[in-house]
């Protein structure tokens, strides 16, 4: 098959760009980093460099593609500590440019990489933008099939509890306990995502993806140890403190916000409503795993 995907090569477009190439595929990958074009290239794909704010490119690029691959990430809309941004409108219109350029292409099969939380607009914090894609992309023709892939919290968000470990010697979040959540590895989102490319498919669906369910207790059980620190602790502060930790080191205010309201949901379970209703099988990539990897990037940090 022709496969278009956009998100570059990152944690889930790289194995899944790896994937979709030894099953002997033509792949094209759309990155904004002219610098990242040999590396795509080595990979075995066809590189084209071009923005997600262009829609004529991105039409250009899907014409002729038997599927599209697409997702939106905050880093596609702007540095997170540029407080000039609305990620939210942003996104928003990345999204927008999807339905226009999938439309003028004639492009008839597409999987969204969207997020856990998009069933809602209510409540989910800065991740909202997920919630509005999906209802962008509904907007399609009828012919147009889509799978809506919905990851749950992604294993590497845990890298950003390394500086707090190392500073005060505990992860610190405005939620934690003892309660049971969803967590996903990159390498079985992009497992997923590469399965429902091949399979044909009509309609419009939505497929949850998770890898392990763990409490935050646990998880610091399990980086403690892998770390050398058996007894690393879990330690919930307020919301308030979090926020105000994260706008004087210069957070965008709505990214800041966004998230403590984002992990407000987690918290009280709303962001998991609609998973629990749709529980999938769990991927291969455990905790366990995930910790060696966590344990690497804490002694090279």
């Amino acid at each position: 098959m022709n496969i278009v995907l956009t998100g570059s090569i990152g944690n889930i477009g790289k194995p899944l760009t790896q994937q979709l190439v030894k099953k002997g595929h033509i792949v094209t990958v759309i990155s904004s980093n002219a610098e990242r074009k040999s590396a795509i290239e080595n990979l075995g794909a066809k590189a084209a460099i071009g923005s997600m704010f262009d829609a004529p490119f991105l039409a250009e690029t899907f014409r002729g593609a038997d599927v599209v691959y697409l997702m939106e990430t905050m880093e596609a809309a702007g540095d997170m500590f540029d407080k000039s941004i609305d990620f939210i409108e942003s996104i928003r219109k990345i999204g927008e440019n999807y339905r226009i350029a999938v439309e003028q292409s004639g492009v008839k099969k597409v999987v969204h990489l969207s997020s856990i939380g998009a069933h809602t607009d209510q409540g989910t914090g800065i991740i909202v933008f997920h919630h509005y894609v999906e209802k962008i992309l509904e907007q399609l023709p009828g012919d147009v099939a889509i799978r809506f892939i919905r990851p749950v919290g992604i294993y590497f968000n845990l890298f950003s509890f390394i500086s707090t470990i190392k500073n005060k010697g505990a992860i610190i979040s405005n939620w934690g306990g003892d309660k049971k959540e969803p967590w996903v590895s990159p390498l079985d989102i992009a497992a997923v995502v590469a399965e429902e490319i091949e399979e044909p498919f009509k309609g419009r669906s939505v497929r949850y993806v998770a890898s392990d369910e763990v409490s935050p207790d646990e998880i610091a059980k399990s980086l403690g140890a892998a770390i050398g620190q058996p007894d690393l602790k879990w330690e919930i502060v307020s919301d308030e403190e979090i926020l105000n930790n994260w706008l004087n080191i210069g957070f965008n205010e709505q990214v800041a916000k966004g998230f403590i309201e984002t992990q407000i949901s987690q918290r009280t379970g709303k962001l998991y409503e609609d998973y629990e209703k749709h529980k999938p099988v769990l991927g291969k990539v455990k905790l366990a795993d995930f910790a060696k990897e966590f344990a690497e990037a804490y002694r090279n940090e």
